[in-house]
């Protein structure tokens, strides 16, 4: 016997429309972020200093970061934002031991402080 087209069009509709609910009901709230982020009391992308040597700071840490098959894609994306040698670390990572191991990263290629604000998911 041959499916009727109709009803198995409604069948894939529904079946479709559920995944959605689903995954819509899983969709992250970033709310709270977006709008500290636009506030300017924290450090954005945008901040990084245009000075050779924070942007060469920047690079150095984030060549570590690349290179450490340890860490997780989420990690190995943290914003690194240099400006006059100071660092902030910002972003998710999967844990605690790479949140320290960037901030690790950001000591030994030279910053003179590390702001460490990322946060484990």
């Amino acid at each position: 016997m041959k499916p009727i087209p109709h009803l198995l069009t409604a069948a894939l509709v529904l079946a479709g429309s559920h995944v959605w609910a689903d995954n819509k009901a899983t969709e992250a709230d970033n709310t709270a972020k977006n709008e500290r982020d636009q506030s300017g009391e924290t450090k954005t992308p945008i901040d990084q200093s245009q000075d050779a040597g924070d942007i060469e700071l920047t690079a150095k840490i984030r060549q570590m970061v690349v290179k450490d098959d340890a860490l997780s894609m989420l990690a190995k994306n943290a914003k690194i934002i240099s400006e006059n040698g100071t660092v902030v670390l910002r972003g998710p990572v999967e844990s605690e031991t790479e949140k320290k191991a960037i901030a690790e990263y950001a000591r030994t290629a030279g910053a003179k402080k590390v702001v460490n604000e990322i946060e484990v998911k």
